[in-house]
């Protein structure tokens, strides 16, 4: 089966623009944080298990896009079984995006202290330890290191 990628051209040439028309919507960037950070990769777990508790119909959307737009990728597992979602290359590059995201959060926000404590890690670990976590998600979500990198993701 050959599948084909639709990718809608941005609006403008602005790379903050076509970032935003991927993930500006208020539910993709905390899906992605879910099969991030959480290992939730079925549609049911991402449903039943997140703290902002996610419509269905807005759940499967935005899989359907962060799947159209290449930061997903959907196995086809067949009849009876459940999906699951990997993170591709693209949006395993999100992870220190996400990390300077939740710092921001976390200091001009309210937040709970039992939620905070990823964003803190992510911000004291820095970019060694955003490498690591990048490094991993390849591993689980791509079967290894990506090509013309070392295991920790760093350019060769």
């Amino acid at each position: 089966m050959e599948v084909v990628m639709v990718v809608e051209e941005p609006r403008s040439g602005c790379p903050v623009n076509a970032a935003v028309e991927v993930l500006g919507d208020r539910w993709s960037l905390v899906v992605l944080r879910d099969i991030m950070f959480c290992d939730r990769r079925h549609f049911r777990v991402l449903q039943r298990e997140s703290e902002e508790g996610i419509a269905s119909n807005i759940l499967a959307n935005r899989l359907r896009d962060l799947v159209a737009a290449g930061l997903l990728t959907r196995d086809d597992p067949g009849a009876g079984r459940r999906a699951t979602y990997s993170l591709t290359e693209a949006g395993i590059q999100l992870v220190p995006v996400l990390a300077e995201l939740g710092w921001w959060g976390l200091r001009h926000r309210p937040t709970s202290a039992e939620l905070r404590a990823r964003a803190e890690e992510l911000h004291d670990g820095g970019p060694e330890l955003w490498r690591a976590v990048m490094a991993e998600l390849r591993e689980r979500h791509l079967g290894g290191p990506r090509p013309g990198t070392t295991p920790d993701g760093a350019e060769e």
